[in-house]
Order: structure tokens, then sequence, then C-alpha cells
């Protein structure tokens, strides 16, 4: 039985009427004199408790004031598994739907970008949650609890909304068509499974994301969408009381609905039986890369076997020691490979594949992947392969736990497992799994008779491998009190004048340059960003291809270290880092704990300084850097972007700047030797460059070790940075095919004569935030997406650099072949109207506010500001620009944007990109 609903207010009546159309009534709230709604305190587990509302609502509270920002998200326990027949992307589309607005909150993505909130909304198998993550404040806090029960019962969910927003999600759903490694993975899931809804694509099949009628989709929101299949979490800076009060004043007055008839939620029925043989997918697309992937059959999430499984995934997928890299890297069968067991809430896959480039043998990829998972039961795991696995996958669970604003996201995937504290369980598990648990399941599970890889071999005797049962998770998580609570972080004010003044800055003999940020954070997080130039315009003349491989070397061997043992080094160390280079600069991010920090700058010391370019890991390396290339061919954003750039950047060929055809970097990467990568090293690496640390750390061991890392390295070549030059290069309007493409992009833009201390650029800024940025209200968004459905991801952007005039404009979506003429009409339409019209004061208003919380967001993030920080100390700056350029943007006028604007932008000197399968799908013309 569905729930009673009250009409809309007298007030709001008449002018709803103007504009609604099949939606529903708003949910009655408590009556006036109704008694004040208390939360019931339950289980808390390392600084998260757990409370409940007597409509059956659990929230969470994750108090962190070490960040200034709070994460608000809603989970609701519903996913595609609870799909019915012609409901399949029901889920997915409802998640779109609830951002469409309720009677008190009309116009959710404006309200979204007012508050400066990073916003999303995800649909799982087993679940689907909206988060957003605001600068901490009570008056954002109220607005996103308001707003998220508001939605959670008055949602429009309106005919007219489906009618646009249906065309948007296929718009997304002709996105995932485009890749042939993600249909073969959905095509080999229903294979299978045969009859659970595991087997069926979140995103759902076509005909029903077209034809699902408006009731049935308001039938599901009212069935699912209550308090009692919800739970809340706010983690982040916030008052636990006021937080409470607030959740029983906004949430409390919700009625609980009742389980009866139409409206009861029944448990998942529906089982696989016990596979009884292999089965084959073939898949046939246009493409440029073969794939071969396996899945088998294993239990829930929440069972014992999960941790071992787990383990055995990473046993496999480990590089460079794991079991396929071995059999297939190391032997150029294939150029990846990957592994992973996949926690759901029922039985799930154990998922493995390898991508092979188009001249190599699929076949003798698919039989080298059967035969090294076939082995893992007569060469069981030895105790190293496991030790590495489980420090790694608990090495990445603790770096998590460090970050509230991940964990209050990471929260919905397990409480759709069955409860959240199986997060903390899962990780206690992990470190007791031992070699026998993962010899065991790997006999129990990885059996032929129970893999889905494409071929099918009738057997007398089938060897089965029957599912356990779900395990109780109530009982599970019973008594579980967790570990220790991590180290709780300061509250850090991320103003300019604050960053400033405990930032300190300083430079080595050898002209390195550094800034330091130290600050207390949960779980004694760090960041570290470190760049290094290098070369000159004649030195680094035909030699791009060098520079991006010395980059991938270095994590991959030193001379002491094999590529195994760095690795094994971080996990051990709880650290991330990564490289990657250009042809001018590489760049790395470190991530770490303060006790660890010292540690792991000496080993990127040692990685920087003595990288081993082992023969062996260079033509590994190479294979993969081909595969991703030749994957490029045929995709249209790698090959609008790359024809787009080329236009708008004539460089001439060989200069470090140009833009490469993907057959020449094919041909350049095919070309590069060994020695090539070597010689580049010696001559250009050295320490020209910047390093930010942002985090807890000790400031004077880290100027220690830079000194000891960087104070007397030097690069053979000098340093002479290449400025950047604007081209007043003519429009071009180019279409690209590419067939067999469900899903086309769509690119326009000009080079603009700026640099970013210019006095139009901070209403360029504004300018472009209201044309093409916020959360899915800009006006090209409510335009294109909100208003016409032609596109699920439109944007615009403003690029400038603080060195030179050189900087650029871009517009871009991704949409339907068919579309391409309204897609493009109403691109320029949207320009046109904002250059002739400008903007209301109170469009002005509220993006400057968002855009401005949204900076504010940005610096509350470690790892971001460490970026910033470094970025500075090469243009000589501090974030005292960055407060001067709040200040001029807060101060703007709608006249002085559009001003701005009308000097800088013109239609008709914009280039345009199209690439797509136009030909099979014929463009239809645009409207008048």
């Amino acid at each position: 039985m569905l729930r009673t609903f009250r009409p809309l207010p007298r007030f709001a009546l008449a002018a709803a009427a103007l504009v609604l159309t099949n939606r529903m009534p708003a949910q009655r709230p408590a009556a006036p004199n109704a008694s004040p709604v208390k939360a019931t305190k339950g289980p808390t587990v390392e600084g998260i408790t757990e409370y409940t509302l007597p409509n059956g609502l659990r929230f969470l509270l994750f108090p962190d004031s070490s960040k200034p920002t709070t994460t608000v998200n809603m989970t609701y326990l519903v996913g595609s598994r609870s799909e019915g027949y012609g409901e399949t992307g029901m889920v997915h589309l409802l998640e779109h739907m609830v951002f469409k607005g309720t009677p008190k909150h009309r116009n959710v993505p404006q309200e979204l970008t007012e508050h400066g909130s990073r916003p999303n909304g995800t649909t799982a198998f087993d679940r689907t949650n909206y988060f957003e993550t605001f600068p901490a404040s009570a008056e954002n806090l109220d607005w996103a609890l308001d707003l998220e029960a508001d939605r959670m019962v008055n949602s429009f969910i309106a005919k007219q909304d489906l009618e646009s927003e249906m065309t948007v999600v296929r718009n997304e759903f002709e996105a995932g068509e485009n890749s042939p490694f993600r249909v073969l993975f959905q095509r080999t899931m229903a294979t299978a499974f045969l009859w659970h809804n595991y087997g069926h694509a979140t995103i759902g099949a076509r005909a029903d994301i077209e034809n699902v009628p408006i009731e049935r989709l308001q039938a599901f929101y009212r069935k699912y969408y209550q308090p009692d299949n919800a739970m809340l979490t706010v983690a982040g800076k916030f008052d636990p009381g006021r937080a409470i009060q607030l959740i029983e004043a906004k949430f409390g007055s919700i009625p609980r609905p009742a389980r009866t008839g139409a409206a009861e939620i029944f448990a998942t029925y529906t089982a696989e039986p016990p596979q009884d043989g292999e089965r084959l997918v073939t898949l046939r697309r246009v493409g440029d890369v073969q794939g071969v992937m396996a899945i088998y059959h294993i239990p829930a999430g929440p069972h014992p076997d999960f941790p071992a499984l787990s383990v055995l995934g990473r046993v496999l997928a480990d590089e460079p020691s794991g079991r396929l890299y071995k059999a297939l890297v190391d032997t150029k069968l294939a150029a990846r490979i990957g592994a992973f067991a996949w926690q759901l809430r029922e039985p799930g896959v154990l998922w493995t594949y390898a991508e092979v480039r188009k001249e190599n043998s699929l076949d003798s990829a698919r039989a080298a992947l059967s035969r090294t998972v076939a082995e893992l039961v007569t060469r069981p795991p030895t105790a190293e392969e496991v030790e590495r696995a489980k420090t790694w996958l608990v090495k990445n669970v603790e770096l998590t736990l460090n970050n509230s604003e991940d964990v209050g996201l990471w929260l919905s995937e397990w409480a759709s497992l069955g409860d959240w504290r199986l997060l903390f369980l899962h990780r206690d598990r992990l470190k007791s799994v031992t070699v026998a648990d993962v010899q065991r399941v790997a006999t129990t599970y990885l059996k032929p008779d129970n893999r889905t890889v494409g071929l099918y071999y009738p057997t007398e005797k089938p060897d089965r491998a029957e599912m356990p049962a779900t395990p109780d998770v109530a009982a599970l998580v019973k008594d579980y009190r967790g570990d220790t609570t991590l180290a709780v972080g300061e509250a850090f004010d991320p103003s300019p004048a604050n960053i400033e003044a405990r930032t300190t800055r300083s430079t080595l003999p050898s002209g390195f340059k550094l800034a330091l940020l130290p600050k207390k954070t949960r779980g004694r997080a760090v960041f570290a960003t470190l760049n290094l130039r290098y070369g000159s315009e004649q030195a680094l003349m035909n030699r791009g291809s060098a520079a991006g491989l010395v980059a991938k070397m270095l994590l991959r061997g030193t001379r002491s270290k094999s590529r195994q043992q760095i690795q094994d080094d971080l996990d051990r160390l709880k650290a991330r880092v990564l490289f990657f280079g250009n042809p001018t600069s590489a760049a790395g991010g470190i991530e770490t704990t303060r006790d660890n920090l010292p540690a792991v700058l000496r080993l990127v010391g040692e990685v920087l300084r003595q990288p081993a370019f082992d023969p062996k890991e260079f033509a590994a390396l190479k294979q993969e850097e081909l595969a991703m290339r030749e994957q490029q061919k045929s995709e249209p954003s790698a090959q609008a972007m790359r024809a787009f750039n080329r236009h708008l950047s004539p460089w001439s060929k060989g200069h470090p700047r140009y833009v490469e055809t993907i057959d020449e970097e094919i041909a350049n990467l095919t070309a590069t030797s060994l020695d090539d990568v070597k010689q580049f090293y010696a001559d250009f690496y050295g320490a020209n460059g910047e390093m930010a640390v942002v985090g807890d750390f000790e400031a004077s061991d880290v100027r220690r070790i830079a000194s000891e890392m960087f104070g007397a390295w030097k690069s053979v070549q000098p340093y002479r940075r290449i400025p950047l030059v604007y081209r007043d290069v003519p429009a071009a309007n180019v279409t690209l095919e590419t067939p067999d493409k469900a899903m086309a992009f769509f690119v326009a833009g000009q080079n603009l004569n700026l640099r970013d201390d210019d006095p139009d650029y901070p209403a360029l800024v504004l300018g472009n935030y209201l044309l093409g940025g916020g959360f899915l209200n800009s006006r090209l968004a409510a335009r294109i997406r909100q208003k016409d459905g032609l596109s699920y991801g439109v944007w615009s952007s403003l690029s400038a650099d603080p060195l030179d005039r050189a900087g650029g404009f871009q517009a871009g979506a991704i949409y339907a072949p068919e579309n391409r003429d309204k897609l493009e009409t109403a691109v320029r339409e949207e320009m046109d109207r904002a250059l002739r019209d400008g903007f209301t004061a109170d469009e002005v208003a509220k993006d400057k506010a968002g855009y401005l919380q949204s900076r504010q967001l940005s610096r509350a993030q470690d790892e971001e500001l460490a970026s910033s920080l470094a970025n500075a100390l090469f243009a000589g700056r501090t974030l005292t620009y960055d407060a001067q350029l709040e200040q001029k943007i807060a101060a703007l006028s709608p006249q002085e944007i559009v001003a701005a604007l009308r000097r800088r932008l013109d239609w008709n000197k914009m280039s345009v990109v199209k690439a797509g399968d136009f030909a099979k799908k014929k463009p239809s013309a645009a409207t008048p």
C-alpha cells in the first residue's frame, strides 16, 4: 500500500499548476502538536556512531575537525538488484530524477552550486546514494540535511522531467557502449548469471530506459525512498549535538511506511544454481585492442571466505610479481592484466582479464589466463605472495580511513552489504588470512565448470561449486567494537591568509624550491607534490616519447631495488607514490603518514637518483603504452580532442609542444629504445623544480632530506623555460567519422591573448563558471542537459598562464550522433544569448557565492593544496594572488562580466570538432 500524500500548499498550487505535469504531491509532515522525535544511540566503532529514529532511519555521525568540510551522504538500500521485468535501469534513472527538485527545493543543481558543494549521486547493484561535500558551516549543514529530507519523499518525479532526462541517461548508456571492454564485461556477466539481477548492467537495457512509464518510476520511488530503507551519514567538521537535533527535526516527522501489499520490501530470493559447465561470450565490434576475461562465482561479501578471495585476486593481479603479470605481460602475451573479487551483498564474482594487442594471439592469451588460474591449485600461493597482497589491501583500507570524506562515502558500500561495521570487520579479517585460506578458496571456487569465458564443453561429471548461504550480518557485527580511533586532526582554516601565515618557503643551493605547510591531520596523513623541469627548446626537439617513458620507468626499479621491492616498501610504509612526465617536465605525488614520511622521501630520492632502467620492465611498459594509444584510435573523444589541439596549437613537428597524431605517437613510441630513455635521463634530470608538502610532518626533517635529495643534483643540460605562444588561428569546423561508436563528442573553442593577471581575467573566470561550471545549473547544462536532454556531460573551461599571454576557452559535450546538429546549434545559441543578454543579478550572486566556496573547498583538500603551493613556487607567487583574485571576483557586477566576455569571446572565431558515427546515424536537422 502506498503512503498517504497531501497536495501542495495553497500558496504554491497556482504557480505549480503552470509548470508541473504528473508531479507527485508532497509528503504529509508531522502534526504541529506531535511529540518531539528523539534518536536512539547505537554502536560506536572507531569514532563513528550509529543512531536510529523511530521511523527506522539509521544515521551515522563521524566528526572530524581536521578538515573544514562536511560530507552528507544519503544511502538508499535499493540498487539494480531490486528491479523487476521491464524496469532495468530504473534505479539509475531515478537517481537522475531526484535532482529535478521538490516544491521546496525547486532547483537542486543551483542550490548545490550556491553552497560550493562537490555533489553527486551514484547507483550500484545493491544501493543508491546522494552526497554533497561542502565548506563546514551551520548554515550549510542545515541546508544539506533539509535538502536530503525533502527529496526523500517530496521529489517531483514528473513526466516532463522524465522525457528530457531519459535522453540524457540514454546518452550515458551510449557512452558506455563506446567501450568494447565494458560491453564485453556486461555480456560476460549476463551469461554468468542466468537468473539473478547481478547479470543486468546497472545502466539498464536501452528499451527499458526509453519506455519505462512514469507511473512505475513514481511507484518505485514511493516504495524504496523511505526512512526505514535508508542510512544517512554526516562526516567531517560539525557539531554532533546540533546535527542530531537537525536530523531529528527534519527526518523525524517523515512517517514510517506501512510495509504491506505493494509497499512490502522482500529479501531477494532469486539465487543462481551452481554453474554446470564453462560458458562462452564472443563480442565483435570496431576497436583496436583485443580482450579476454574469465569470471568465477564466489560467495557474498560478508561471507568468511571473502577476505581470502580478496587476497587471491591480488595475488593474481599484483604488478610486477602477480601470477597473471608474470604469465602474460612478462611473456608479452598481453599488454595489461587485472583481477579482483567483487564484494556484493549476495554471491558475486571474481573477475580476471587481459588486454591484448591486435598483433598478438588472443587464443594464446586466453590459454595462459586459464592455465595461470588453474595452477593456483597445483602450485599454491607462497607465504610471500599472500603477505604482499594482504599488506597492499590493508594499506589501502587504512589510508582511506585517514580521510573522513572518503569514509563518509565508502560506508554506503558496506551498508549495502548488510551493515556499515563490515568495513572494519573485513579489515580485521584480511589481517588474519593465511596461506591455507587462500589455497582453500582457490580450490573451492576457481573451477573450470564455475567459469564464464566463452567456450562450452559437455562434461560427464560436472565439478560444481556450491555457494554457501549468506551469513547473518547482525550476528557477525553484534559485539564488534573495532580498532582504536585514528588520530584526530586540527580544525584548519583554508583561507589564503591562514595558509600563507603557516607556509614556509625556501630555496636549496641547486635552485630547487620548497613550500612546507605542517598541520595536524586525521590519521597523521601527509601529501607532497614534486615537479621537475628540464631542457630547452632546441635540446628537447624530437625527444617527447623518451620523456614520457623516463617518468614511468622510475618506479620500476633502482640499482638496488626491484620494482616489486619498491612496491613492497611502499605498502609497508603505507604510501602511494606516482610519477608522470611530458616533453618539458615530470611530476610526482606522494601520500603517506607522519611516521613514514622520512623513509618514503628517501625511497623517492633513490627512485629519482638511481633508476635501473631494467630492459624487461621497459619492454613491458612499451607494450602497455602502445596498447593505450591503439585503444584511442577509434575513440571519438580522443580523436576529437587531438584534432582540436593540433589545430589550435600548430607547432612544428618535433617541437616539444607539437601535438602528435595517434599514429605518429605510436610510431615514435615503437622507435624509442631503452638507450634513448637512458640518455634522456642522463641529459635532463636534475633538481630544477619545486616540492610542496602539506599535512602532519616535521618541517626540519623534510628540509634536511630534501637537501640530501636535491641540494647538489644538477642536470647536464641547462633548464630554459619554453614560453607558451598565443596563436591567432583561423576558425575551422571539422567532422570526424568513428564507426560503430554509440556516443559522439563535440568540442569548440578559441585561443585567447590572455594571462591570469589581466584585468579581464576575474570576469572571464566567473563568466565561464556561469556558462559551463557549477553542478547541472550552468547555462549550457540547463539548456542542453536539463531542458533538451541532449547530453549526459556538457562543460566549458577557461585557461590562462601566470607567465605567458596564452590562454584559451573551450566548450564540449558528449551526445548521440543523430543529435549532432541540434547539439551544435544549442551550444551556439547559449553562447550568443550570454554575450547578447548577459546574466541576471540574482544569477551572478548565486554562482559567485558557489564559485568562491568551491575554491575554499579545493584548498581544504591537502592533496590539491600541495599541488597549488608547488605551482605557485614556479610562478613566483604566494596565495596573496588567490586572495586578491577572489576579492576581485566578489566585487564583479553582471555588466563587467558580460563586457569581458564580449571583448574576448566570439563564436565566429571558434573552431569546432565533432567525432562520431554520423554515417550510420544520420544527424537530424536542428530545430529553427
